[in-house]
């Protein structure tokens, strides 16, 4: 195998922050659409901002996401290309 532990625990970290349906919608659009802020996610997700803004904090923790500021807003992107495919594989229908 190429892949060693470390790195096949790595990823398993980011499957499980991904296997909850509103974490992996949220990552599938920024892939999708290249970045969004908090109240666009709250608008197309029809949940409360509180409630985006903690699945926003467990993607960042566990290096999915980034934000970058711009002026008062902060534009939230995924982090990497291999985070993408792993979204794009998974919801290939």
């Amino acid at each position: 195998m190429e892949l060693n532990y470390k790195e096949l625990e790595d990823l398993c970290e980011i499957l499980k922050v991904l296997a909850h349906p509103v974490r992996l919608c949220i990552v599938k659009g920024l892939a999708e659409h290249g970045g969004c802020n908090v109240s666009k996610m709250q608008e197309c997700l029809n949940m409360p901002q509180s409630t985006v803004s903690q699945h926003l904090g467990k993607l960042r923790a566990a290096g999915i996401i980034h934000g970058e500021r711009k002026g008062l807003e902060i534009i939230y992107k995924v982090k990497n290309e291999k985070i993408i495919k792993i979204v794009k594989s998974i919801c290939e229908t």
